[in-house]
C-alpha cells in the first residue's frame, strides 16, 4: 500500500527491534522523559514492550505495523488491527525527540487511509484515563470517549505501576 505521506510504510519483521527500541523509549524509563507521551511517571521500569511481544503483535492475523522512517531511522510506529469492521490501534509512538513535530497526526492519517483502504470505518483505541493531554490531543484530532473502561492489569515484564490504573477507550468514524 502507499501512504500519502512518503516517510510511512508497513514495517516488517526486520524492523521488531528498531520498533521495541522506539516503543520503549517512548513510553518508559529517562529517554522518554525528552517527550510529553511518557508513562514514566505512572509506570517504572524501562520495558514497554520486547521483541517478542513487538514480533508476536506483527504476527497476529490482520495485524500491521506502519512506521515512520527518515534517513533510514524509525522514529514513529502505530500498530493497527482488524476486528470486523473496526480498527484498532495501539504501540502509537514517536521519538521522543520528535514529538510535537507533526509526526504523530501523519501517522494518524495513514492509519485512517490504512482502515478505509481495508473497508474498516472506525478506529479505537485504549489510553491510560490519567492521560489527560494525550485524551485531550486524540479528542482534537476527532476521536471521543465511548464511556468504556477497562482495569490496566500488570503483567510482570511492562512495568510495576505506581498506582492503579485504567483504561479508558476512545472511537472515530473516519467514513
Amino acid at each position: 500500500m502507499q501512504f500519502s505521506n512518503h516517510h510511512i510504510s508497513i514495517a516488517s519483521f526486520e524492523d521488531v527491534s528498531d520498533i521495541t527500541i522506539l516503543l520503549n523509549s517512548a513510553y518508559r524509563g529517562e529517554a522518554s522523559k525528552k517527550g510529553w507521551t511518557t508513562e514514566e511517571h505512572l509506570i517504572g521500569g524501562d520495558t514497554r514492550s520486547t521483541d517478542q511481544l513487538t514480533a508476536d503483535t506483527m504476527k497476529e492475523e490482520k495485524s500491521v505495523f506502519l512506521k515512520y522512517t527518515e534517513d533510514g531511522e524509525i522514529i514513529g510506529c502505530v500498530n493497527l488491527q482488524e476486528h470486523g469492521e473496526k480498527i484498532y490501534l495501539g504501540m502509537f509512538s514517536v521519538a521522543p525527540g520528535r514529538q510535537g513535530s507533526g509526526i504523530g497526526k501523519e501517522i494518524l492519517k495513514a492509519a485512517e487511509e490504512y482502515s478505509l483502504s481495508v473497508n474498516c470505518g472506525i478506529i479505537y483505541m485504549s489510553v491510560i484515563s490519567v492521560r489527560t493531554e494525550l485524551i485531550d490531543w486524540y479528542k482534537r484530532h476527532g476521536y471521543a470517549d465511548t464511556g468504556i473502561r477497562k482495569p490496566f492489569v500488570e503483567d510482570n515484564i511492562t512495568g510495576k505501576h505506581k498506582m492503579p490504573l485504567e483504561f479508558l477507550f476512545l472511537e472515530k468514524n473516519i467514513r
